[in-house]
């Protein structure tokens, strides 16, 4: 057969054989799809400077240095109306922080028990769990807010009838007022001891399971862990003249002054943004658990451990790999939010930052970009930080 017999191949169009070619195809899509939300995003920043521009506005953080002339109920950090706008917003940012803390480690410690609640043989126990989880997951959070919030104002007596905890805190409506800790110099020596104490405990476990799988030598960890974290710092607290004090709050007129208060704001905020949040853990941990195959715990019995220890050493252990990835979300969601502080009083970053300095300088722009990127900065935190724990605990593979 001669050569020119052979059928010849069609020539194909390089930018055919291009975006047939499924790695080139992705990367094409991707450019584009990053090309139009730059445009998307460079076409909103340039309107917007245009605008403000119109306007005679311009884009400045000089507001920051400003005095705020407005005064904050609770603040960590020593604040007055005299303070410039820029401390103020640290006094959200930690107010923020705080709620967000102290709500995580609540909702964790609720939503765990109402997890292990909802699988328990215990008709009543298992039935309260259920319903208070329903409850409370089919009804909006600012809603809870609102009505903790109210609980504690109307419920919780007057300062004068103030209901007196061990005669150094007092509970009423206006907060709860507590000894304040007025420290000496010294007392920084404990600090710094027992920081260490915590360092030298987390080096010294590591060590010893070193030791302990090298050469089965085994080291009273408990007691040497404890002796640096809590034996040393009460050493060196009473060698130094224990320098500490406290300040207990007096009913002078018609408050309580000196010592610190926990405002009601907060305490609502906390409880009502924690109960919230472990309604929906409560269901991750029961999922978690329940995933864990059955012949785990058949196992655990079979060498005659008990029920709770099975769950403890056993169960809990491997569900995590499992309940970490949305129990991230849950941590978000209750960090977000705290943002509906404002519907309350609560002075956080929107209160604020977003709030009264926005009114009182006219920097919307400004003002909302710091707040969108410090709920930013705090989400990305928690999910480094929990995406590190779930490493932490994700199951070795030989």
């Amino acid at each position: 057969m001669s050569e020119s017999a052979i059928p010849q191949q069609p020539q194909r169009n390089p930018l055919s054989r291009l975006w047939n070619d499924k790695e080139a195809r992705s990367v094409i899509i991707q450019i584009f799809a990053f090309s139009c939300i730059f445009a998307f995003f460079f076409f909103m920043v340039r309107n917007a400077m245009y605008n403000l521009e119109a306007i005679g506005k311009d884009i400045s953080l000089d507001f920051l240095w400003q005095p705020s002339s407005y005064d904050i109920s609770q603040s960590l950090i020593e604040y007055n109306s005299r303070s410039t706008h820029f401390r103020a917003m640290i006094v959200g940012i930690l107010n923020t922080l705080l709620v967000a803390v102290s709500g995580i480690i609540l909702a964790t410690v609720i939503g765990f028990l109402l997890g292990v609640f909802r699988l328990s043989k215990n008709f009543l126990i298992n039935k309260l769990a259920y319903v208070y989880i329903e409850y409370v997951r089919n009804v909006p959070v600012l809603l809870h807010i609102l009505l903790v919030h109210g609980l504690i104002v109307h419920t919780l007596p007057l300062p004068k009838n103030a209901v007196n905890v061990a005669d150094a805190g007092f509970l009423t409506n206006r907060g709860f007022f507590m000894p304040k800790p007025s420290m000496e110099p010294m007392f920084w020596l404990v600090i710094v001891l027992f920081v260490l104490g915590i360092v030298f405990t987390l080096w010294f476990r590591r060590y010893a399971k070193r030791v302990q799988d090298a050469t089965g030598r085994h080291y009273p960890v408990f007691w040497i862990c404890t002796a640096a974290i809590v034996g040393i710092p009460a050493l060196a607290f009473l060698v130094t003249g224990m320098p500490l004090a406290w300040e207990i709050p007096e009913l002078k007129g018609f408050n309580f002054r000196g010592g610190m208060v926990i405002r009601p704001e907060f305490i609502a905020l906390w409880l009502a943004l924690s109960l919230y949040t472990a309604a929906f853990i409560g269901e991750i941990v029961r999922a978690g658990i329940t995933a864990v195959n059955w012949g785990q715990t058949e196992a655990a019995f079979a060498l005659g451990i008990s029920r709770n220890r099975t769950l403890n050493l056993v169960v809990i252990p491997q569900a995590l790999r499992i309940i970490v990835p949305p129990l991230t979300s849950q941590y978000l969601n209750l960090t977000k939010n705290s943002s509906l502080a404002i519907a309350i009083g609560y002075m956080d970053i929107v209160a604020t930052i977003g709030g009264i300095s926005l009114n009182q300088t006219g920097r919307e722009m400004e003002c909302m970009t710091i707040v969108l990127m410090l709920y930013l900065t705090f989400s990305l935190l928690i999910s480094a930080f929990m995406n590190w724990y779930n490493q932490r605990i994700k199951l070795v593979e030989r």
